[in-house]
Formats: structure tokens, sequence, C-alpha cells
């Protein structure tokens, strides 16, 4: 049965005003369409913000400890419904369900979290030069908060969007990657049961270049919380900039790791492999470049192939599959023009191809892990984020050599180092230019609690997750009172 998603705004249900739908397909199937989501125009978006700027100020006026309530029924209902979510995202971008159930946890300990954050000071008292004034601060909400998320985290971005926003009094409109409208949709409906009031949350799909600029421009809306890409983001910046508005964006990577002839050569080819083709490599922590010591690259090169040979291509609903489709028929095509691109610049291909994609799978968009070695920083596949499952191997002769190519990009998101030697650690985490640094560990890990983000061109500054996240979602209120 076809899913057929309409929008929802002041609590509602509702078509879109122009009655288009967008279909969804599966990219394991790309026969199979999974739903339909609503093609929406100007005019929903505009009905969608207006409803939001009517909550935000009884929801902004509510105690956190109440809103936590909510946050707290949220992640109970998203638990009971956890395979039913990571079904249908699994459905609509081809992620391995193993990986989207484990999505949804983490999206239910991160309501979690954030609902604990009620509990927590907003503001705090400091001493004033006048004798017996009361002085202090406070941390108020910004209004309505524009939230565009991708399509290759469904369900932990926009919740770690969603969360921090309206636990810290905001209210949210709402709008997913075309690509898992569908999944968007469900997480919505987990807030409508949990009873979150009308207005409070506001839902609206279509393509962004006919909608997102009407939600960054709108007038109601006081910020934008944005991860996608760096062209998409720079559009959105000036946008923002030009309509006064808070921005935040979290957008590509082209991350690094090390290693060093002294590290636990299995461990870190374990880490490698897994820090690039985890979710297919579509994700903006991906390992893309992994600088080896001269003196074991060929140990290294042969313990990354061996983990490389273990995977096994087909449909994420498939238990025994260890490696799914990428997300789209345009992804497909992307990451095997880098293929060609990578041979045409001279690299060669050790592992994997674009021949990969007719692997007993002739009917869906996939494409095995590729490993390409005699790369040089120069070339394209090193310097662009491709978004899929390719990783570069580029032999060195030391660390200082390594560190000195790794930070030679326009990224600056997360970087891996794997060493037995503290001092050469802690140089890294010193002088690696990233926002986010691991020793002995694959470079998209991150924890709920801890602050994420990037420097360079990799994020707009603010973090997100953890307590950092109050930052961008609520503004300062200076205070002083004189009894007098």
């Amino acid at each position: 049965m076809t899913i057929h998603i309409l929008n929802y705004i002041n609590g509602e249900w509702i078509p879109s005003q122009n009655g288009k739908t967008i279909s969804i397909t599966n990219p394991a199937h790309p026969n199979e369409i999974v739903g339909r989501v609503q093609a929406s125009t100007a005019s929903d978006v505009l009905a969608a913000c207006d409803a939001a700027e009517k909550a935000a100020k009884s929801w902004g006026f509510l105690s956190p400890t109440v809103r936590a309530q909510f946050l707290q029924k949220a992640a109970d209902i998203l638990e009971v419904r956890k395979d039913e979510i990571a079904e249908t995202a699994t459905r609509e971008m081809g992620k391995r369900f193993i990986e989207t159930k484990g999505e949804v946890t983490r999206a239910v300990t991160i309501l979690r979290y954030y609902a604990q954050e009620g509990f927590r000071k907003i503001g705090e008292v400091l001493p004033s030069a006048f004798q017996d004034h009361l002085l202090y601060s406070l941390r108020v909400p910004l209004g309505v908060v524009g939230i565009i998320s991708p399509w290759n985290f469904p369900i932990a971005i926009p919740i770690w969007k969603i969360a921090p926003a309206l636990i810290y009094g905001n209210t949210v409109v709402f709008k997913p990657a075309t690509e898992t409208g569908i999944t968007g949709a469900k997480l919505v409906e987990v807030f409508d049961e949990a009873g979150v009031p009308e207005g409070v949350i506001n839902f609206v799909t279509g393509k962004g270049s006919e909608i997102g600029h009407s939600l960054v421009g709108n007038p109601n809306v006081d910020a934008i919380t944005f991860t996608g890409s760096n062209i998409v983001g720079k559009t959105i910046a000036q946008l923002a900039v030009e309509t006064r508005k808070k921005y935040q964006l979290e957008l590509g990577g082209k991350n690094p790791a090390i290693v060093l002839e002294d590290a636990d050569l299995e461990l870190a080819a374990k880490l490698v492999v897994e820090g690039a083709m985890k979710q297919t490599g579509q994700r903006c922590t991906a390992t893309s470049r992994v600088y080896i010591q001269s003196s074991i690259y060929e140990t290294f090169k042969q313990l990354v192939t061996d983990e490389l040979k273990l995977f096994k291509v087909g449909d994420g609903l498939n238990q025994d599959i260890t490696f799914g489709p990428v997300a789209s028929k345009n992804q497909y095509e992307t990451v095997l023009n880098y293929i060609r691109l990578g041979l045409e610049e001279g690299a060669t291909l050790a592992y994997g191809g674009e021949e990969a994609n007719q692997e007993n799978q002739a009917d869906g968009y996939f494409i095995k892990p590729c490993l390409f070695e005699n790369v040089t920083n120069e070339m394209r596949i090193a310097k662009e984020e491709i978004f899929g499952p390719i990783l570069c191997m580029i032999k060195v002769n030391s660390y200082e050599e390594a560190l000195s190519q790794a930070n030679k990009t326009n990224y600056g998101l997360s970087a891996s180092l794997f060493t037995k030697d503290l001092k050469k650690s802690l140089d890294f985490v010193r002088n690696s230019e990233v926002g986010m640094v691991q020793i002995n560990g694959e470079t998209g890990g991150a924890e709920p609690q801890a602050p994420f983000g990037g420097m360079k061109e990799s994020s707009s500054g603010t973090r997100e997750q953890g307590q950092a996240a109050v930052e961008f979602f609520t503004a300062y209120k200076t205070v002083s009172i004189n009894p007098n």
C-alpha cells in the first residue's frame, strides 16, 4: 500500500494548496513507490510560519519542566514505533535496517537528554556595581525556528534540531529532504501523539529549490538551522543575513585519518573502513582520505582490502546484507562519475569500481566499496566531498607530512589519528584543523551529549547537540532591578 503524506500545519494534516505530490521510490528497487509527499508552495510555507508564530508566545511562556514532559512522552512513543520508522527510512533512502534502527535509538536518547535540559538553569545571578541592585541574566527563546534537514540521517538530525528548539521554548517549521519526507512525517506524528500543542510543530514537504527561499525569507521565522551541502548553505546564509536572521549551518567534510607505523594496524584498518563505509559512505563525517606511513603501507592496504571484501551488497531490509544502496539515482551517478574521474586523474583502483553495481543487483543503486591508491592531494577525489563509498589512500613518510596534507582542505569537520604515541596524539589534538578529533577512533564517532560541528567551510560556528545547543536556540536577556 502506497503511503500518502500530508503537510502538518497548526495541528492538522492537510494537503498542499496546489494539490500536487512527489513520488518517493526505494533506491534498492527503483520501480517501487514507497509513498507520496506534498509538493508544497510558498503559500503552504506561509501558513506553517504563521501557525508557528501564533503559538510561539504561549509555548515560550511554559515552564521548561512542562515542555520537558512532552519530550519525554515523545521519546517513549518513538521507542515503541522504532521498527516501523526504521523500516520506512530504509525503504526511502536505502540505509540498512540495523543502521536506521540504531538511528531511532539515538533519537530517543536525544529526546530524553533534552528533556533533562528542562531542569537545568536558564540564567545566572551576577554581582552588581550598585549596592542592593539585583543583576541577572536569562536565556530566552528566539521565537520561530526553521529546520531544514538532509536525507542521510532522516531521524537523528531532525530530532537533534527539533528537541533543543522545543525545550528552549521555540516553535518549529520543519522541512525534511524530499527523499525522506515520509520518515519526517512519522517523526511529526510522534510529537502529535505526545500532545504537543497546535502550532508548536509544523511540517511541510517539497523541493528546497521551490520552497526553501520562502522558509528562510519568511518574516515570522527568527532563525534557520540547516544541514546539507555547502552550495545550498551559502545561499541560506546570504538570505538569512539579508533578512536579519540567526542561522546555523552544518555542511560538508573531507575527513582524514592518519595511520602511523606504531598503530594497532588491525584496529586501524577496521575503524578506517567503518568510518569510510558506514551508511554507504553517505555521512558528512565519513573518512574520505587515509594517510599511511610508507613503512606499513602495503600491510595496511591488505588489511583494508580484507575488510572491504567482507561487505555483502544488497537491500538493506535483508538481515544478511552488510552494505545497502546509495540513496538515489542522482547520488548513484555522482559516485560513479567520481570513480571514473579518479581513474582519469591517474589514481589506481585497488578494490571495487563502477562495475560493482551489476553484482546481482541490476535494478538498484548498488555500488561496491571502492578503494583508490596512488592518490595525491591535488586530485578532485581527494579534495571534493563525494558522499559515497570511496576511500582514498595516500602514502606519506612521516606524521608531520601527514598532518600537513590532512589540513590542506577547505573543510574542517572531523579527523582521526591512529598511534600509540601520546606526544603525537596531543600534537594532533592541538594542530588538526577540525572541530572533532578522534585518537584511535573512526572519524564518524559523535555522542549526543557532546558538541557537534566543524571549522573552516564545514560549519557556520555554533555547535549542535549537547549543552552547546543552547547557544544557538536562545538569546541572552540581562536584567537589572533597583529595589528603591
